[in-house]
C-alpha cells in the first residue's frame, strides 16, 4: 500500500503571529490519533504568496479549583509549596515545560496551551481557607512557577493581586518568578512586604535580542522591559534575582554572558540558569519551532541537546534534568560561574524570608527558627 504521506507530503506549517507553537499537536492522552496529509486538492500558492494563518484569539475559562496549594517533593526543586492562579499561559513560550499539563484537560500542549487559559477564580478564597486552618504550618510559597501569575489575562482578572492581598493580610512569606512587567503594578503590596522580609522575586531572562524573544516567547515582556522591571523592583527594595532559563544551545546560549551583565547592571543580586528541558510533547513542539524559525541550525541544536541528555531529547532524572550532563554541560557551568563572578552576582547570601510574622489561627505551628531560605534563583 502506498503511504499517502510520502506521496503527498505536507508543507511545513507556517508560524502564527503572536504565538509560540507552530501547530496544535495532539496531547498524549487523546484516544483518537490523527495524521494530516495533503490529498492534492489544496490550492498551491506561488512562492512568497502563502496565506498567513488566521489570527488565533485567546479564550479564558473560569475554573472552580478544589485546592490551590500544591505540595512538591522533588529533590532538585528549592520549594515545597507552590500556588498557580492559572492553567495555560498566553506568553506562548515554546520551551515551556508546563505545556504537557494541558493534555490532562484533553487539549493540545501546542496552540491550545497558549490560547485556552483556565483561571482559578476561587484561588484567593481557597488560599484564605488554607491559611486559616488550625493545622496549617507556615512555609514560603512559590508563586507562578508553573504558569506565569502575571500573564496578560491577569491585567483584567487580578487573581494574582488578590492572592498577594491575602498573603499580605496574613503576613505570609512568598517568592515570585515572572517574565512580565505587570508585577510592577503590585509594588504597593510587594514593597511593604519586602521591608518585612516577606517577599523576594526573580525575573526570567533568555536573551537580549528582541527579535529572537518575539518568536521564542511572543507575548512576554521584551528583554529591555524585563531589565527595567528588575531595576524597578530593586529600587523599591524588593530583592530580585534573575533566572536564565532556558539556555538553548546555539540559540540563546551565545547571549549568556551579556544577559548576566545586563541583569547585574539593572540591579539583580543573584542568578541561576536551567538548560533547555523537553519533556513529553514539548520535544516535538520545539522541533517544529526550530524547523520554522531556524532551519539552518535545527539539527545542530538538537544534537547538542542530546549530547547533554544521554543521547535523548530529554532525561527526567533529578540529578541532571536542570543542568544536563557531559562535557558541554560542564563547559556551560564554567562559563556561567565565571560570568557571575565577573559581574558581581551571587556574592551575598540569598534572601531570607521571615516566617515569624505569620498571623494564622495557630501561628505557634510555625517552625521554631522563624526564617527560611527559598532558593528560586
Amino acid at each position: 500500500m502506498t503511504d499517502s504521506r510520502a506521496e503527498f507530503p505536507l508543507a511545513s506549517p507556517v508560524p502564527r503571529k503572536g504565538r509560540g507553537a507552530v501547530t496544535n499537536l495532539q496531547g498524549r492522552y487523546e484516544v483518537d490519533q490523527r495524521s494530516a496529509v495533503d490529498d492534492g486538492w489544496a490550492p498551491l500558492a506561488e512562492p512568497g504568496e502563502a496565506d498567513e494563518p488566521a489570527v488565533l484569539r485567546t479564550e479564558v475559562f473560569e475554573e472552580q479549583a478544589k485546592s490551590i496549594l500544591t505540595r512538591n517533593a522533588s529533590p532538585d526543586i528549592p520549594f515545597n509549596v507552590s500556588l498557580n492562579p492559572y492553567r495555560g499561559c498566553e506568553h506562548g513560550c515554546i520551551y515551556c515545560f508546563a505545556r504537557p499539563t494541558h493534555s490532562y484537560l484533553g487539549l493540545s500542549p501546542g496552540l491550545d496551551f497558549e490560547s485556552r487559559i483556565y483561571a482559578k477564580i476561587n484561588a484567593p478564597a481557597l488560599l484564605r481557607q488554607a491559611l486559616s486552618r488550625p493545622s496549617y504550618v507556615v512555609e514560603p510559597i512559590a508563586l507562578g512557577v508553573i504558569t506565569d501569575a502575571w500573564q496578560p489575562v491577569e491585567r483584567d482578572l487580578r487573581l494574582t493581586r488578590q492572592v498577594i492581598e491575602v498573603l499580605a493580610e496574613y503576613g505570609h512569606p512568598f517568592a515570585a518568578i515572572t517574565k512580565s512587567s505587570l508585577i510592577e503594578r503590585d509594588l504597593d503590596l510587594l514593597a511593604p512586604m519586602a521591608a518585612r522580609k516577606q517577599v523576594m522575586a526573580a525575573i526570567t531572562m533568555t536573551t537580549l535580542d528582541p527579535a529572537l524573544a518575539r518568536t521564542l516567547e511572543p507575548r512576554a515582556a521584551t528583554p529591555a522591559r524585563r531589565l527595567r522591571t528588575i531595576r524597578t523592583l530593586s529600587e523599591a527594595g524588593v530583592p530580585v534575582g534573575v533566572s536564565i532559563a532556558p539556555v538553548i544551545p546555539f540559540v540563546t546560549e551565545p547571549d549568556l554572558e551579556r544577559v548576566l551583565e545586563a541583569c547585574a547592571e539593572a540591579g539583580a543580586t543573584h542568578a541561576s540558569y536551567i538548560v533547555l528541558r523537553l519533556p513529553w510533547e514539548v520535544a516535538p513542539l520545539f522541533r517544529e519551532w526550530l524547523d520554522a524559525h531556524f532551519p539552518d541550525r535545527a539539527e545542530r541544536v538538537m544534537n547538542r541537546v542530546r549530547d547533554m541528555r544521554g543521547g535523548k531529547d530529554y532525561d527526567a532524572s533529578f540529578a541532571s534534568r536542570m543542568k544536563g550532563e557531559g562535557p558541554w554541560a560542564d563547559l556551560l557551568h564554567q562559563r556561567f560561574r565565571q560570568a557571575v563572578r565577573r559581574v558581581g552576582l551571587n556574592e551575598r547570601s540569598r534572601g531570607i524570608l521571615d516566617m515569624s510574622q505569620f498571623r494564622g489561627v495557630q501561628a505557634a505551628a510555625r517552625p521554631r527558627d522563624g526564617e527560611a531560605q527559598l532558593d528560586l534563583f
